[in-house]
């Protein structure tokens, strides 16, 4: 297994304008990174960079400690998967799996077998003699992602491999994914710009924001610790309140909050919670009488906004649980899931 470490990585456009500034990152051995952000914040950039079809304007990439600047792309061991498959129309898809092995000279006994192997690892047995015209699009990323396992690279580089597919496809393709990189214990970075996609798949999520690292975590750190508004807000976060903390108490428009024990220094803070935290009904503490503004059934869930005085806070419910404007509605703030950002700099 190989780790991938960037290092001071900035790679600019052929105009000179940046797009990547300064990124250090390390993706460990058999770890699956997610790169997630924005268009444009520079995901597919660092990608290319670590396959080695664009040259950093400065900074480094190690393999396994080792520089790869002048290892030319096809010698690094990384191979790299695009959103579009990239097959080859006019081979039916045995001949597309087995392509990397024929350039190095394998066996023709080994490769039948290799290819039997992979496809039957993204679960596409009996299929080698069809043409890629006649398969489904998930079918064809399946068959794209075995023609690169097949040749057991170093690390494999997916570019937003689901972008393209239908919701139900792509939930079964995330799950081959996962799958797949576990059993092969291969190192993958993994670029989308969806956060359920990154959510379900990734060991670690780096999140990047106009071409700079913004916060590197498990997935969960994201949610429940977001390093600041910006980054809560990408991940669904809705319920900011300005507020002043005095240890374990923070002074809001609502009134007085009590809070878990944080390391931020008193003073002025940006009180957020998640919206499928705020909980319905009384307990010991944080307890808040609004009137329901609004409600929407969304399927699995349902989403209720609460006015509180001129404050306003949205809330995640059971589709189950129907509320109707003009109710009168007690909610709940858990100490814990409360979270102290810094404030919002004035744009």
């Amino acid at each position: 297994m190989t780790s991938v470490s960037l290092h001071d990585l900035s790679l600019t456009y052929n105009t000179g304008s940046p797009v990547v500034h300064d990124v250090t990152l390390t993706v460990g051995p058999g770890e699956l990174m997610v790169l997630l952000g924005p268009s444009g914040s520079g995901k597919t950039t660092i990608l290319r960079a670590i396959a080695g079809l664009l040259r950093p304007a400065d900074g480094d990439i190690h393999f396994d400690e080792r520089s790869v600047l002048n290892v030319p792309p096809e010698k690094r061991g990384a191979v790299m998967v695009f959103q579009e498959h990239a097959l080859f129309p006019f081979m039916d898809v045995g001949a597309n799996v087995a392509f990397g092995l024929k350039m190095r000279r394998i066996d023709p006994a080994t490769i039948r077998a290799k290819v039997a192997q992979a496809l039957a690892a993204v679960q596409l047995s009996g299929y080698e003699s069809r043409r890629p015209a006649e398969l489904s699009g998930g079918q064809r990323q399946r068959v794209a992602l075995a023609r690169a396992l097949v040749i057991q690279p170093r690390v494999l580089l997916l570019d937003e491999p689901l972008s393209s597919l239908e919701p139900a496809l792509r939930e079964d393709l995330r799950g081959i994914i996962r799958t797949l990189q576990q059993q092969a214990g291969i190192t993958m970075v993994f670029v989308t710009h969806d956060q359920t996609d990154a959510v379900a798949v990734a060991d670690r999520i780096c999140l990047l924001m106009q071409g700079s690292v913004r916060q590197t975590g498990a997935p969960r750190s994201f949610f429940e610790r977001p390093v600041d508004s910006e980054v809560a807000r990408f991940f669904g976060g809705i319920n900011f309140l300005p507020g002043i903390k005095r240890g374990r108490i923070v002074e809001t428009e609502l009134g007085p909050l009590e809070v878990d024990a944080t390391d931020r220094p008193d003073g002025d803070v940006l009180v957020t919670i998640r919206p499928e935290a705020v909980e319905v009904g009384r307990n010991g503490h944080n307890n808040l009488v609004g009137m329901v503004e609004s409600y929407s059934f969304q399927g699995l869930v349902a989403r209720c906004g609460a006015g509180i005085s001129d404050t306003h806070l949205q809330l995640t419910v059971p589709p189950y649980q129907r509320f109707h404007r003009g109710e009168k509605i007690l909610l709940h703030l858990p100490r814990e899931r409360i979270h102290l950002l810094p404030i919002e700099p004035h744009k």
